[in-house]
């Protein structure tokens, strides 16, 4: 399970989509208090947090129509409590930039200057 830290324009079309389902089972898990994957870091570092990850979920949504494609699955607002900022990384920015430059995805092309 992964939600990224760098802004979605900068994924790749894999990385958009696979996160995009993720972030839909964290919520689902968080608010409907599953048990699987509950105790997983990335579903952890979300609880209390819901704010957060619903406008991480709007600019997933922004990137979408961006690039032409459909949504249809929005998240309630009226779930979106806590904290509306999300400063908690697994790993650093640095660190998910290498990652995905080492998936040898499109996604790391925009990063070779960063690194």
């Amino acid at each position: 399970m992964r939600i990224w830290d760098i802004e979605p324009q900068n994924l790749c079309r894999k990385h958009l989509l696979g996160e995009h389902r993720e972030l839909h089972a964290i919520w689902s898990i968080i608010t409907k208090n599953k048990k699987g994957y509950s105790r997983h870091p990335e579903t952890l570092r979300w609880k209390g947090k819901l704010k957060a990850l619903f406008l991480r979920h709007e600019n997933l949504v922004k990137e979408f129509k961006r690039r032409g494609y459909n949504h249809k699955s929005p998240l309630p607002i009226k779930l979106a409590t806590g904290s509306a900022h999300q400063i908690q990384h697994i790993d650093s920015i640095e660190k998910q930039i290498k990652i995905l430059k080492n998936k040898g995805c499109p996604c790391f092309s925009r990063y070779e200057s960063l690194l």
